[in-house]
């Protein structure tokens, strides 16, 4: 008998058009009885972010859910999800808002980046309550045969540290996501690191605007690149941006780089063009399936090194 191997799948955002033809790709076949695909001999691993974004949020997240419950599938927790939990939940220690902030401008915006999934699934309805509680029961990362899975970055130092909040499965307990949504604990810290990836100040009180319009004084940082240690080489910006910014070292550095043997799988960097791999062993499968680019996947075959004919995409090359 063969043993089980992955396709890993990149961040969807609502693009279920997108997901039902790369599982057709992959050989997937729809189930009968579920909204969900079945393999033989593959099982799909999803890298999170199913919701937000696209016009197909319902679909998206009922097929990505079945396929996880009949066990065709495993995923992680994208930030997505996290801020969709939080935004359910009321804030103990602020009443009347909640984790993720309702009212102000803090909670306009918030409303405006959620709006594709909160209309697609009916704010307040038992379905909207339901899927809430399917999004808790996703891992915060994965650690599988010879693969490590996390949407944003693998950090162990960061992950030790959850430990007291998180279930024997590593999914966020009640009281976890409480803590994890109160800014500055250790909890917040660790969220942020392994959903949102690292993210630094910017130098010289350098500002810049997102992809969405808003206002930024932070950066991402490629954490997978072990050749540079300056926030131009590593800023994860347009060229134009990039351009501006010093070469001074980012301090402490080394706490976030990954070493590990293992072949590590994320998603969420919004990436574009041809698929490939960051290192010899990261890999990331987001390919901005949520503005308008491929839906992706890597077909991993146990023990095997990578191969840039493993990805597989939504439409073709």
């Amino acid at each position: 008998m063969r043993m089980i191997t992955y396709d890993i799948i990149g961040d969807i955002h609502g693009n279920s058009e997108k997901l039902h033809k790369l599982l057709n790709k992959l050989g997937y076949t729809k189930s009968r009885n579920s909204s969900g695909y079945t393999h033989s001999e593959r099982k799909v691993i999803f890298l999170g972010d199913f919701i937000d974004r696209g016009p197909q949020q319902l679909d998206t997240v009922l097929t990505a859910k079945a396929m996880i419950e009949s066990g065709s599938a495993l995923a992680v927790m994208g930030n997505h999800e996290y801020n969709a939990i939080c935004y359910a939940t009321p804030n103990p220690h602020q009443p009347n808002d909640y984790l993720r902030p309702h009212s102000g401008n803090t909670g306009k915006k918030n409303f405006q980046q959620h709006a594709a999934f909160l209309n697609g699934v009916q704010h307040d309805s038992v379905l909207y309550n339901e899927l809430i509680s399917f999004f808790k029961t996703l891992p915060l990362w994965l650690e599988i045969d010879d693969i490590r899975v996390v949407h944003a970055c693998w950090n162990m130092q960061k992950q030790k540290q959850l430990k007291p909040y998180l279930t024997n499965d590593n999914c966020l307990t009640d009281a976890g996501i409480i803590e994890s949504a109160k800014e500055g604990s250790a909890a917040f810290e660790a969220t942020e690191l392994l959903l949102k990836g690292l993210e630094l100040p910017l130098p010289n009180g350098l500002k810049f605007q997102d992809a969405d319009g808003h206002e930024r004084q932070s950066v991402r940082v490629k954490w997978w690149d072990n050749t540079a240690n300056d926030y131009a080489s590593l800023a994860l910006l347009p060229e134009a941006i990039t351009q501006t910014l010093p070469r001074d070292t980012i301090p402490n550095l080394d706490a976030y780089r990954y070493n590990e043997d293992s072949m590590l799988f994320i998603g969420h960097y919004w990436l574009t063009g041809k698929p490939k791999p960051l290192t010899s062993n990261v890999i990331c499968v987001d390919y901005s399936a949520g503005k308008g680019g491929d839906l992706v996947a890597y077909r991993h075959d146990i023990g095997q090194p990578y191969s840039i004919n493993n990805f597989i995409t939504s439409s073709s090359y």
